[in-house]
């Protein structure tokens, strides 16, 4: 049996997935059976995997996902909205994370941007990368503060760590000048160092019209569109809100 003392420096050095394998190795006849390195082998197996796990956890809160139930294998293939399965299954090895390449995904209300966004997003968390999600509208106004209260900096430095972040919503607000300035700074930031998905209802042809100030709009658009993946959903018969409701956006 394990020593009171053994178990307080197991939780000492933080080792509970170890710990947890090592009572359940005491509980199980069994195993007694196995040589010391089997039994070694399998108590630091289960050490990476609770750790892997813990991480998992970590990045998922700290994400802030909008359909945090959202996954990759419960993508709705049988909606006729344009997805390929191969195209699908490509991204979903995370490749793309590792390039630090983008994801655009466009298609109108109700086709399902969001969901499949998250769906990703999480899948970059699950391969243990970080992410930051934001609707554009709630990031533009957070920025905006972050200037007022000189925390501006420290933004910036926060949002160049994560290895995806998400701006959904792109295209529904209204930019100032100051805010496509911001834009250009969080994008110049992730030139070959991170992946970013954009979540619009508008087509990416009518994304320098929504910019506006054309040497801005050039420079935003030079850092998304190159070196980008796309996905072009159409809208299903049925809203994806009622196919998936209440998850799918």
């Amino acid at each position: 049996m394990l020593t009171n003392p053994t178990i307080e420096t197991l939780k000492t050095l933080k080792l509970y997935g170890l710990l947890e394998a090592l009572e359940e190795q005491q509980q199980t006849p069994t195993v007694h059976g196995l040589t010391f390195e089997e039994r070694l082998a399998a108590l630091v197996d289960r050490e990476r995997l609770y750790r892997d796990n813990q991480r998992r956890t970590r990045l998922l809160r700290g994400a802030h996902l909008k359909v945090t139930a959202a996954s990759i294998e419960d993508i709705n293939y049988k909606a006729a909205r344009g997805l390929d399965k191969r195209q699908i299954a490509t991204l979903a090895t995370g490749e793309w994370i590792r390039r630090a390449q983008n994801l655009l995904i466009t298609g109108a209300t109700g086709s399902g941007k969001t969901w499949i966004a998250c769906a990703f997003a999480q899948q970059t968390c699950r391969q243990g990368h970080s992410v930051l999600y934001w609707r554009v509208p709630r990031l533009v106004e957070e920025l905006r503060i972050a200037h007022g209260d000189g925390s501006y900096i420290k933004s910036l430095k926060t949002i160049a760590k994560a290895a995806l972040i998400v701006l959904d919503d792109w295209g529904l607000t209204a930019l100032s000048t100051q805010d496509r300035a911001d834009l250009l700074e969080i994008l110049d930031d992730r030139v070959n160092a991170g992946s970013t998905l954009i979540a619009s209802q508008l087509p990416v042809d009518k994304w320098h019209a929504y910019l506006g100030e054309p040497t801005l709009a050039d420079a935003i658009l030079d850092r998304l569109v190159h070196h980008s993946h796309r996905i072009e959903l159409k809208v299903p018969g049925d809203s994806m809100r009622k196919v998936r409701a209440p998850a799918d956006a």
